[in-house]
């Protein structure tokens, strides 16, 4: 217990006074982050290389504890092996957040760093495991690599506000640390409590009205460690569903990154670019000042840390209804966020709104082929009809080669609400008339009017050459 404290209260104490020394620095010198009125709303420019005080203070601490002559520094230093195993990787992610802050890199480089300090951490013996055996090295290194890099860019991603990311990876560092405590261990405890002192006192600059930031040095560095640590922890645990529980203590950056990566998709945009839709930036839009917002997610995160604690003792079938519990919450949870990619893409999925587009699909791809072997205008005329009564429309008329087609589905003497008119030549076209009385599946009409103009158009000229070619003699 006594080398607990001292590792969390050397690396409270240096990354105290470190933190102020170092913005000062960076002020004098200009190294500062400039707002744009954009992404970027602080008032004023502001150093953002918080990392390098947290990377000081946990790694000096680290090498105190070692030197420490105190009593049980001998268990330290048996534990203190997996921290300098992670302190290579540990290493290349603060040096490539770094670099990013100072000079910028691009996502690809970024992403390869990551990759090679996950192979690092994964070549130091940081492996997932199963119910705490371990698994096939083909299945766990990927699996381990892509878990340590979502971590490292879930932290990123969730730095939008003052003290959001610092006090979120304070609140699971001391998540793990309990968790480790209550496992027994030790070596776990020792090599996350000075990051847990480190960020407590960086967070005293970091919180709302914040005078430094984490920066990507910051950010992804605690990002890493964090995941490294879940890992660890996973190892020791006694349950079937033993990752489950570090995945509930990083809950938020995890689940504002997955979120992130869906609506991006969804609308069909670049999974990297920025956006202001992150779960910090939905509450701010909901009127929440940004102390709030942060106090109100560290509020959940707290909640996510009982889960975690909850799941991780207990025995397997109550860790499942703890799962079950945690992932109602969430739900409930983006829900409440408003998200309307999600909303729209609900309604996608309910049965009966499938079976309308599948429909409208199918309909649209008989029209395809009934226009495909029409072999007249009268033909073509009848196909056309039919598909437009199918989809809705009340009203059809088409003209073609100096003729008019035109009939009417309703009785009522209603004009269209609206008209779909798809011009094929100068004088030819087809046009349908929806009104009040049915429903035409919205996501089909584009599709029906690109139908009709390329199906068409090629059909009405082949069959007017023919009508105009002169008749084979009949002897």
């Amino acid at each position: 217990m006594y080398s607990l404290l001292l590792a969390g209260l050397s690396a409270f104490i240096l990354s105290f006074f470190l933190t102020p020394l170092l913005r000062n620095l960076c002020v004098r010198i200009g190294c500062v982050d400039r707002p744009d009125q954009l992404r970027k709303l602080h008032t004023h420019p502001i150093p953002r290389v918080g990392g390098v005080p947290i990377f000081i203070a946990c790694v000096a601490a680290w090498g105190i504890l070692f030197l420490s002559p105190l009593q049980g520094g001998h268990l330290a230093r048996q534990a203190l092996p997996l921290a300098w195993k992670l302190l290579p990787s540990f290493l290349l992610v603060f040096a490539t957040g770094l670099c990013d802050d100072l000079f910028g890199l691009r996502p690809w480089h970024k992403f390869l760093a990551e990759f090679a300090a996950a192979a690092l951490a994964c070549w130091a013996g940081i492996h997932a495991t199963f119910a705490g055996h371990p698994l096939a090295l083909w299945w766990t290194i990927p699996l381990t690599v892509i878990w340590l890099v979502g971590c490292t860019n879930a932290f990123n991603l969730i730095d939008g506000v003052d003290g959001l990311a610092a006090g979120v990876g304070l609140f699971a560092t001391l998540t793990t640390l309990i968790a480790a405590l209550l496992q027994g261990n030790y070596a776990l405890a020792i090599a996350t409590v000075p990051l847990a002192g480190a960020l407590l006192g960086f967070l005293r600059y970091n919180f709302n009205p914040a005078t430094i930031f984490l920066g990507d040095s910051g950010s992804l560095s605690i990002g890493f460690l964090l995941g490294c640590y879940g890992v660890i922890w996973s190892q020791k645990s006694a349950t079937l569903l033993g990752m489950t529980a570090p995945l509930m203590a990083l809950s938020i950056p995890l689940l504002d990154t997955g979120i992130a990566i869906a609506r991006r998709l969804l609308r069909g945009q670049p999974i990297f670019t920025g956006d202001r839709g992150h779960i910090h930036h939905r509450l701010l839009a909901r009127g929440l000042t940004p102390r709030r917002v942060v106090l109100l997610l560290y509020a959940v995160c707290g909640v996510a840390a009982t889960f975690s604690l909850l799941q991780s003792m207990m025995r397997n079938q109550y860790a499942g209804l703890v799962i079950v519990l945690f992932c109602s919450a969430a739900w409930l949870g983006i829900q409440h966020l408003g998200y309307v990619e999600f909303s729209a893409a609900g309604r996608l999925i309910v049965p009966r709104t499938f079976l309308r587009v599948l429909n409208a699909q199918l309909r649209l791809r008989t029209l395809e082929d009934a226009l495909a072997s029409a072999e007249t205008i009268d033909q073509c005329w009848l196909a056309v009809r039919g598909a437009s009564h199918d989809f809705g429309f009340q009203h059809i008329s088409m003209r073609v080669n100096h003729t008019l087609y035109e009939e009417s589905f309703s009785t009522a003497d209603a004009p269209a609400c609206w008209t779909l008119h798809v011009p094929l030549t100068d004088l030819e076209f087809v046009q349908l008339g929806h009104g009040f009385e049915s429903q035409v599946e919205p996501m089909v009409v584009g599709s029906l009017a690109d139908l009709l103009r390329r199906s068409l158009l090629p059909k009405l000229s082949t069959l007017q050459t023919r009508a105009s070619a002169p008749s084979a003699p009949l002897w």
